[in-house]
């Protein structure tokens, strides 16, 4: 989803976003965040241990009871701010053409279906949150859904979803190399908006490269798509 139908990411910013309209004392502790972001660039913190502890800080735990309304509203401040032009024209015309819209995304599921529903996707496949006593945690349930775990988890999600592999015809859209083993899974694979690693990579294999900037034609739809 990030920067694929969005401009810009959205972790960080809906870690702020929730911060600044719910507990805005917790920005005291962005300086610890940036430490934290350090640790990761030193590979002394790993992703999944960063985005823990950012969500630790930023937010703490959240009552499941009490989310509905925010993440309504921060849906509603993605769809209007940072959909990338033509994504809703694409996806009505992949699902018109028979696929089944889904993303697969390392973002947060508590704030990504809400933003997948207003932009016409049918699935969600991302990162979990453990909940316990109706609380969410910061805790990742299980795997962050990033680099090899997202095309694993895409293909638990097919068997739970009963879809044979051999009866489907995929399609992947990336910007980042982390997204090479789910491209890889495709039937078609196409590069959107990437970074040079990930260019160098379409080159050598063939895979097609869509410039999806605001202005330069009209957006694909998220990744994977999948035959109703």
């Amino acid at each position: 989803m990030d920067r694929t139908i969005t401009v810009h990411p959205t972790y960080a910013r809906f870690l702020l976003w929730m911060a600044l309209r719910h507990d805005p004392k917790r920005l005291l502790l962005l300086p610890l965040s940036a430490l934290a972001g350090l640790g990761y660039l030193l590979r002394i913190v790993s992703r999944d241990g960063l985005k823990q502890i950012n969500q630790r800080m930023l937010l703490g735990s959240l009552r499941l009871a009490d989310l509905a309304s925010p993440m309504a509203r921060h849906a509603d401040f993605v769809f209007a701010k940072n959909i990338r032009p033509g994504a809703l024209e694409q996806i009505a015309a992949d699902r018109a053409a028979g696929y089944r819209i889904v993303i697969a995304t390392a973002s947060y599921r508590l704030y990504v279906e809400a933003i997948a529903r207003r932009v016409g996707v049918d699935d969600v496949i991302a990162t979990d949150l453990t909940a316990s006593r109706g609380r969410v945690q910061p805790h990742i349930s299980g795997h962050n859904c990033y680099g090899p775990h997202k095309a694993q988890m895409i293909v638990a999600w097919m068997a739970d979803a009963g879809l044979d592999r051999a009866a489907c015809h995929i399609r992947c859209y990336s910007d980042h190399i982390s997204d090479l083993p789910m491209l890889e899974m495709a039937d078609e694979a196409f590069v959107t908006n990437a970074h040079l690693p990930m260019r160098l990579v379409a080159r050598q294999k063939g895979w097609p490269e869509l410039d999806w900037e605001p202005g330069n034609g009209h957006l694909a739809v998220a990744l994977p798509t999948l035959p109703r």
